[in-house]
């Protein structure tokens, strides 16, 4: 369980999903597909009941399917020992471990424009 969550955020990376609420559901779907762990399952369904009925409806929609599918057929994530694989290529990474890019993510703002905002009001 401490690997799992040590290695949350590299999944998020891999499969290039931002953080937000639907990007996490998915990534819990994913999650349980690839590691079958229930608590990744109860998260999933009882954390879509804080979307709106839009986002819920996206999220069963385009990212679910692409979730368990990513997830049932992907090589275990869990095995990977991300601290060896810095120096390799993300698409080579993810050819080898059968990740497939997932429906394009809403990011809410790029990076570099949070980081201008933030800069303008001093914060």
């Amino acid at each position: 369980m401490k690997r799992y969550r040590e290695c949350h955020d590299f999944y998020h990376t891999l499969c290039n999903l931002p953080v937000n609420v639907e990007s996490e559901l998915a990534l819990k779907f994913m999650e349980f597909a690839n590691f079958g762990l229930p608590m990744t399952l109860i998260s999933g369904l009882f954390g879509q009941l804080r979307l709106d009925p839009v986002k819920r409806a996206r999220l069963f929609r385009d990212y679910v399917p692409w979730a368990l599918r990513c997830g049932s057929t992907a090589k275990p994530l869990i095995s990977v020992y991300w601290e060896q694989r810095w120096h390799q290529d993300v698409t080579e990474l993810k050819k080898e471990l059968g990740i497939e890019d997932p429906p394009a993510a809403v990011w809410n703002k790029p990076l570099n424009e949070a980081a201008k905002a933030k800069a303008k009001t001093g914060a």
